[in-house]
């Protein structure tokens, strides 16, 4: 789940004790739990790819006649969308996008990002903003490597660059109304990943597999004798945020979390999360500690789990309400305890 969000790949200077917390969580985070062994059925046989891609790792695991998909092939997938949505790549097409004035004509991975991002934009009032990227920088989780917080006045005058409505798509263009605006897909581009990986794996006859990158996941069909994918789901406790033991059970769909304590930064006194809130230009604040969204692909998923961390819990409960497509499991505080709930329409929680 993104550890979100770590699509870039940069290595960020925290404090040992911070260090040692993050590393916990990502240990942690949502992975796929295999209970029994893998057996062949129908004829079906298993197959296993890892590798390092957007600065973590992704799995895939698969059931097919023969081996349908290789790493190479996975991996080739991934380069791609590095040189187009990689904020530290500087052939990218989206460091182009940044450093230009006017704009630039975009290719297929830019132009899906960028329009799902707005559809997600407009759906959730501006809760989700790819223009993010000058407060992200000047928190210090871009390009930049500040050692003091941004001013109140430096915020207000970043805030002035940045709104999804200062950007459109005309045609195959990518478009500025301001010239300073700048972009970061960080935010969704993982859950936008996990997806070209599942369309391929099917394009390729796989009617059977889990593909997870940075902990975002997808999952269609099943395992041999009818088996769901157990899937763990990321939560904490009153215990300095230790993990739970929990898990969903699902044929199809993706999941995605996104926490306000997987990344930190240390700016003079100031502690900082990593989730920057599009409307008042700061680190979000509320009482949720993650989110994790259920949604019929990644892409949405994961941009969605960045609306519903800025909106907190009361508001986030409200628009799944009237978002039927989606579902979501909260992990938050209430006096000082870490308590968790869900949506309606999120799958079974178990314990182990």
């Amino acid at each position: 789940m993104n550890i979100k969000k770590n699509y870039t790949g940069t290595t960020r200077k925290l404090s040992a004790l911070k260090a040692t917390r993050l590393s916990l969580f990502l240990a942690s985070a949502l992975v796929v739990l295999v209970f029994n062994a893998f057996k062949q059925a129908d004829g079906l046989k298993f197959y296993q790819l890892s590798g390092y891609a957007q600065g973590t790792m992704y799995n895939i695991n698969y059931y097919h006649r023969n081996q349908a998909v290789s790493k190479k092939q996975i991996d080739s997938i991934l380069v791609a969308i590095d040189s187009s949505l990689s904020i530290y790549k500087d052939y990218s097409l989206i460091t182009t996008f940044n450093q230009s004035a006017r704009g630039l004509k975009m290719d297929v991975h830019l132009q899906t990002v960028v329009e799902k991002s707005l559809a997600i934009s407009k759906k959730s009032n501006g809760a989700f903003d790819i223009t993010v990227y000058p407060l992200v920088n000047a928190w210090g989780f871009g390009l930049s490597k500040p050692t003091i917080p941004p001013s109140h006045a430096e915020i207000k005058k970043l805030l002035g660059n940045t709104g999804y409505q200062n950007i459109e798509i005309k045609g195959n263009e990518l478009l500025k109304r301001k010239p300073q605006i700048q972009i970061d897909v960080n935010g969704i581009a993982q859950g936008y990943s996990v997806d070209l990986i599942a369309d391929f794996l099917e394009k390729n006859g796989v009617r059977h597999y889990m593909a997870e990158l940075g902990g975002e996941l997808r999952v269609k069909g099943k395992k041999p004798e009818n088996q769901s994918f157990k899937i763990g789901i990321e939560a904490v406790s009153d215990i300095d945020f230790a993990p739970l033991t929990k898990y969903i059970e699902i044929d199809s769909g993706a999941i995605t979390t996104s926490g306000n304590y997987r990344k930190f930064m240390e700016l003079g006194t100031e502690q900082s999360n990593h989730i920057i809130n599009p409307k008042t230009g700061y680190y979000q604040k509320n009482s949720l500690v993650s989110v994790t969204v259920y949604a019929p692909d990644a892409i949405t998923a994961d941009g969605y789990d960045n609306v519903l961390m800025n909106l907190g819990l009361e508001k986030s409960l409200s628009f799944l309400a009237k978002h039927k497509e989606l579902a979501a499991y909260f992990v938050y505080k209430k006096d000082g305890k870490i308590k968790d709930t869900c949506s309606v329409g999120f799958p079974k929680i178990k314990e182990f």
